[in-house]
């Protein structure tokens, strides 16, 4: 049995749906985790938790809400080393073999301190660790993300790259693998087919077109992500049960969402094809919608005002988008899981001329 730290980025649900996956997969072993905001509420129902805060970037009316980001960031790293002070002493108690950090601040750290092997797992790291042609307009983006990602979150090991796309490895990358998405079981067990509504999801506040846009569908639109239960003309408004969620996902005909990898690959391997408002100024959601518009399986949109005529559009070219997704890897998980296994028993990675081909 091996002691397991994992640090989880607690912001929206994707990095804890990720971070749970794995942890159910080795009941033999032994996690704590650390993590804050809704990721702790969610881990913790089935997992211990030592709550700490990291660095958050705050949306607004589906834009990164600059000035928040900026005083909370701010503030946090203030107290950086009080914080960092408290997770030693949890590996202190803990005495963890090894960590897992899906884009968190504090564990790579902490780790690095005391010689503690730490492997990556998240989506993020494609942003830096790979090659991309960057549009002008997302430049600026681009760089904030880059030193992002590149000085607050890159303090680990060993680094597992989870992407629907596939593009070049940067130079020098020894230790950088990049693989399929990672799929929670739930996903897994339901089987795919084609019905007539669409499915729609919002995790954060979203424009104000949004609703408008999603009244011209000529078809029923299931609503996901506003905590509500209600009809509005041909908007049907749930609450999120993760059941009838996956099973109006694997039955719709197509999925509008923002740029959110797990959303995306989940609708991906159904084999939906894709409509995404990706937040803006929020570059990985970004990139995620430019992969969506370059391999065909669906179309991006910058524009948070849609024309009339937008749906009609893009349900033109669904028979395409179709045959494109036929044509993708979506299922990482046996590879994940290989690769997770070799880390647990030899506390690293392959190197990248060793491991298993990510193209």
């Amino acid at each position: 049995m091996a002691r397991i730290l994992f640090g989880v980025h607690g912001s929206a649900h994707g990095h804890a749906v990720r971070a749970l996956t794995i942890a159910r997969h080795y009941p033999e072993h032994d996690f704590l985790f650390v993590s804050h905001a809704d990721g702790a509420g969610l881990i913790r129902r089935e997992f211990p938790v030592f709550e700490c805060p990291n660095p958050v970037t705050p949306v607004r009316y589906h834009k990164v809400a600059t000035g928040p980001v900026i005083s909370r960031n701010a503030k946090f790293l203030l107290q950086k080393k009080h914080f960092l002070q408290s997770v030693l002493e949890v590996i202190d108690r803990f005495k963890p073999d090894l960590a897992i950090s899906d884009y968190e601040f504090l564990v790579p750290r902490a780790c690095r301190k005391v010689e503690i092997p730490c492997l990556s797992v998240d989506h993020q790291h494609i942003t830096n660790f790979t090659s991309h042609t960057i549009p002008p307009w997302q430049r600026y983006s681009y760089i904030m993300n880059y030193f992002a990602s590149r000085f607050l979150f890159t303090e680990a090991s060993d680094y597992m790259v989870i992407s629907f796309f596939r593009p070049p490895m940067k130079k020098n990358r020894p230790r950088v693998v990049v693989v399929p998405p990672l799929l929670r079981d739930a996903v897994l067990k339901n089987s795919p087919h084609e019905g007539e509504h669409v499915v729609a999801y919002q995790s954060t506040s979203t424009f104000k077109h949004f609703f408008p846009f999603l009244r011209t569908i000529d078809r029923n639109v299931i609503v996901y992500g506003f905590d509500s239960d209600h009809l509005s003309g041909n908007l049907k408004f749930k609450r999120k049960s993760e059941g009838e969620f996956l099973e109006d996902l694997a039955g719709c005909k197509y999925v509008v969402c923002g740029g959110g990898h797990t959303m995306i690959s989940e609708a991906l391997y159904y084999g939906k094809p894709v409509m995404s408002f990706p937040i803006k100024n929020a570059f990985e959601q970004q990139l995620n919608a430019h992969y969506i518009d370059q391999l065909g399986y669906g179309k991006s949109f910058r524009d948070l005002k849609p024309k009339p005529g937008t749906a009609s559009a893009f349900e033109s070219s669904l028979d395409q988008f179709k045959a494109n997704l036929q044509k993708g890897d979506f299922f990482g998980n046996p590879e994940i899981f290989s690769l997770l296994d070799r880390f647990i028993r030899e506390k690293r990675l392959p190197s990248r001329s060793a491991a298993p081909n990510p193209s």
